[in-house]
């Protein structure tokens, strides 16, 4: 009897001590993971490595079979590069016209925005583009058509203030947001050449402001047409 139980004794010390090497050694990685640049990733990939090689979980690949290389994140951090040399070819261009602060680019999770604000195309309650408006939308239109950006979708979104239309020409904001989107679109297609199946048009009337229509300053801001170059997972979105 007392055989028995020094044999489980044994055992039982013997499991004690394995758990806690494995203890130790993934003490030891977070340690090294807190005071190293490795990304989350990779240290995850080396964590499911450390698993299966222990027989603790299931487990990975052992770390010589690992390739750190990530074909997707390459393609989107040089995608990401591409269309901020975009943005900034494009801010030269309205510092040099005198047109800061009222084409203003950003670079945001579903690509580069190109807005243009308040009364730059149009003038107040009208969707004919204004002619010596033309020019800007001609140098942007080129840009969308150079054979880097040929593969990219590209959104026209227009969008108004809470002042509410209603003429025979435009029975509510949603008609007069939709057009100016769609007659931005149409000198894109039919004077830039754009290929229409790459780009699209849409009204959001005052229903997508930036800033609370609360005063008149306000009210300029979000009267304004956005103009979307789309990121490539973006594109994979849009209809075919």
């Amino acid at each position: 009897m007392r055989r028995r139980n020094k044999s489980s004794s044994n055992g039982s010390n013997w499991l004690a001590t394995y758990s806690d090497l494995v203890t130790l050694l993934l003490c030891f990685f977070v340690l090294l993971f807190s005071f190293s640049t490795v990304d989350a990733k990779k240290f995850r990939e080396i964590m499911n490595s450390f698993q299966g090689s222990t027989g603790v979980l299931n487990g990975g690949q052992t770390l010589e079979e690992m390739d750190y290389d990530n074909p997707q994140a390459d393609e989107l951090e040089s995608e990401n590069e591409e269309l901020k040399e975009i943005k900034e070819y494009l801010e030269d261009y309205t510092t040099d016209n005198n047109l800061k602060g009222k084409v203003t680019m950003t670079l945001n999770e579903r690509g580069l925005l190109i807005r243009t604000m308040d009364n730059v195309l149009f003038d107040s309650g009208k969707a004919e583009i204004k002619p010596e408006s033309k020019e800007i939308l001609i140098f942007i239109g080129d840009l969308l058509n150079k054979e880097e950006l040929r593969e990219k979708q590209v959104k026209v979104e227009g969008h108004t203030d809470d002042v509410i239309i209603n003429s025979e020409k435009f029975p509510s904001n949603w008609e007069l947001s939709v057009i100016r989107a769609t007659n931005v679109l149409r000198l894109f297609v039919e004077q830039i050449g754009i290929s229409p199946d790459r780009i699209s048009a849409s009204g959001y009337g005052p229903n997508r402001p930036i800033v609370k229509n609360h005063s008149t300053l306000n009210r300029s801001r979000n009267r304004r047409v956005d103009i979307i170059i789309l990121k490539s997972k973006e594109n994979k979105l849009e209809p075919k």
